[in-house]
Formats: structure tokens, C-alpha cells, sequence
């Protein structure tokens, strides 16, 4: 049976390029697609070898061109028009860079205002991320007392930027 003797073939057609596009495909893409598809069938029958599913065969075949179409893109990256592309700067503003350092010299100013000891055990335990049993064995003081430094610290450094 000869495909191009099925009176329906522009149903067939329609319905092999609505399948690709619910697989995603754009309607250009399908229609170019199914037109392969149907180039193939259309050799098959020039050869004399006859498809007995003309409509089973044109469907798998544009599916699995679909397919290729996908391995191919994937593994070599798809093109791009330069116009279609937007690119976006991560990088922080002149201002922000500013700003921040301005809040990280108002910062180590106010941990060189703690006292000796507290800016030890603070600088270790946000700095150094030692537990805090570690800082009570290096400083020879309590667990408690670590507890108490850093409260002390957080307090101090807490009101000391609140007003910048």
C-alpha cells in the first residue's frame, strides 16, 4: 500500500506534527521534522521496499528525528542568536562595594574596642570556628564564661554598627 494513495494523509501529516509539539518541539521544527519523515518514507517506497503501516512508520520516524535533533543540540550546545541572549552582571554595584567596605572598617574598629580577652574568644569562635569547649581549654576559662565573652562581644558589636 503506497502512502501517497492514503487519502488522508494531510490528517496523518497534522497528527505526526502535533506530536512533536507536545514533545516540545516549536512548529517549525516539526513541520521540518515530519517533511524529513516523509522524505524518508517516500525513499523506502522509491527503492521498492513497502512500508505495510505508512503512518506508524512516518510517526516513529519523525519521533526518533526529534530525538536525534535533541542528542545533537545537547552534546554540542544549542546555537543562539547574539540578539536573543541577555547577559547579567553579578557583580556587585560601585556602591555596594563601598558601602561595604565602609561597614567592614566600621566593624574592625568596634572589635578593636572589645577588651582583650573577649575579642580573643570572639575572634576565635567567628573567626577560627572553634567550639566554644576549645576556647574555654585555650583561654583557661569555662564553657560559661565563653558564653558570656561572646554575649558580651555580639551586644558591644551589635550597638556599636546599629547607629552607622
Amino acid at each position: 500500500m503506497s502512502f501517497r494513495l492514503l487519502k488522508n494523509w494531510q490528517d496523518v501529516l497534522a497528527r505526526a506534527r502535533g506530536a512533536l509539539q507536545r514533545r516540545g518541539r516549536t512548529e517549525h521544527e516539526a513541520e521540518d521534522l515530519v517533511e524529513e519523515a516523509w522524505l524518508r518514507l517516500a525513499c523506502y517506497e522509491d527503492e521498492k521496499q513497502p512500508v505495510e503501516q505508512p503512518e506508524a512508520f512516518l510517526m516513529r520516524t519523525a519521533l526518533n528525528l526529534s530525538i536525534d535533533a535533541h542528542r545533537m543540540s545537547s552534546g554540542r550546545g544549542e546555537h543562539v542568536l547574539l540578539e536573543d541572549v541577555v547577559l547579567i552582571d553579578t557583580a556587585p554595584s560601585t556602591e555596594a562595594v563601598v558601602l561595604a567596605r565602609e561597614r567592614m572598617a566600621r566593624l574592625t574598629l568596634g572589635v578593636s574596642r572589645l577588651s582583650g580577652r573577649t575579642r580573643d574568644v570572639f575572634l576565635a569562635h567567628r573567626l577560627d570556628g572553634l567550639p566554644y569547649t576549645e576556647i574555654a581549654k585555650l583561654h583557661g576559662i569555662s564553657v560559661t564564661t565563653v558564653h558570656q565573652h561572646l554575649a558580651k562581644a555580639t551586644l558591644r558589636l551589635t550597638e556599636w554598627m546599629e547607629g552607622w
